[in-house]
């Protein structure tokens, strides 16, 4: 939530704030400024929350359960972009206290905790664009241990009485529907059905899910939040993005002239063409255009590339070339030129 205050009161910033700052932050409007910023609380604290569970940590999973329950009560309207956020926030919050039958989150004090995350689990799949064997099978496991934990506990009546609101009448629930009732008529609650979708598989399938979130969700949260806002307010995102593009471009260009020894003409990359460079090199370990004409090492240069393998360690090239700032370099001269360092040593 603090990080949530500070990206506010940065895009708040005034006029000369924003001078002081080289034009990074873009001026917004107030309103705007705090959409932004609860969007983006909202986003990282559901990705805490999904990093916690998935972990097992216990306090922390506790902390952001509180900060993502304050941010999603704070909506007067939830968008299409967030529902899915605040619905999985919402079903790991009851899974996670789904054994604890006096823990109520619904008006209605005979809905368990996992029969309404049931309801969210139920809302997810809406949400989704295709729904896989996976959804199917978090589904069962939540209708299955909703009954189990009922009978665990000992209140077999209350065991029947969910199973008859979970279960309709269609063919396709119906096999699974009768062998739960024959299992809460005989007062059983360790045979071999409840043992084998038991509470701890329940658990390890949603954590698959939400370790898939995770996965397609590795993006930078306050850049993605303020896209989606301000696009929405009227589609002005390019002109403020290519602002703070070429502020920092021109920074950029302008370190890099101070700092470079002059080269030969053919021999100059921009910034962003380095980038691309190194990124190919990443990938197929060929030289840079502009670097096939063997160049001699530089005492600077060589300093340069002890500190980044202390800073990096050895192997790590790329990183160390980004850092390092060495003349027309590739990773693969780096490799090279420190096997002949350590030969020499």
């Amino acid at each position: 939530v603090g990080a949530g205050g500070a990206v506010a009161a940065r895009l708040k910033m005034s006029e000369a704030g924003r001078e002081r700052e080289g034009g990074l932050v873009p001026f917004l409007p107030s309103a705007l400024a705090e959409a932004v910023a609860a969007d983006w609380v909202l986003e990282f604290s559901c990705c805490c929350l999904c990093r916690y569970f998935v972990e097992e940590c216990e306090a922390e999973f506790r902390r952001w359960r509180d900060v993502a329950q304050a941010v999603s009560n704070g909506f007067s309207k939830v968008t299409m972009h967030q529902k899915k956020m605040v619905y999985l926030c919402q079903l790991l919050i009851r899974i996670a206290e789904g054994k604890r039958l006096e823990c109520h989150f619904e008006n209605d004090t005979t809905i368990s905790p996992l029969e309404s995350a049931l309801s969210f689990w139920t809302l997810l799949e809406r949400e989704e664009s295709k729904l896989n064997t996976l959804h199917e099978e978090i589904r069962r496991l939540i209708q299955i241990q909703v009954v189990a934990v009922y009978m665990e506990k000992g209140y077999y009546k209350e065991a029947a009485e969910v199973l008859e609101r979970l279960f309709t009448d269609s063919e396709s629930h119906k096999p699974l529907r009768m062998k739960l009732a024959a299992i809460v008529k005989s007062k059983d609650p360790y045979v071999p059905l409840l043992q084998s979708f038991s509470y701890s598989l329940l658990l390890s399938k949603v954590k698959s899910y939400v370790k898939l979130f995770l996965k397609e969700n590795r993006t930078n949260f306050l850049l993605q939040a303020a896209t989606k806002q301000v696009e929405s307010e009227g589609g002005e995102v390019r002109v403020l993005q290519n602002k703070t593009l070429n502020v920092k471009e021109e920074r950029e260009n302008n370190l890099e002239a101070k700092q470079r020894p002059p080269s030969k003409k053919g021999c100059r990359t921009s910034s962003a063409q380095r980038l691309k460079d190194l990124k190919n090199v990443e990938e197929r370990g060929d030289d840079l255009p502009c670097s096939r004409r063997r160049q001699p090492w530089t005492y600077e240069e060589d300093k340069k590339l002890k500190s980044g393998v202390r800073e990096f360690g050895v192997g790590n090239w790329t990183k160390i070339l980004i850092h390092g700032d060495f003349n027309n370099r590739t990773s693969v001269m780096l490799k090279d030129r420190w096997r002949t360092l350590c030969k020499i040593k």
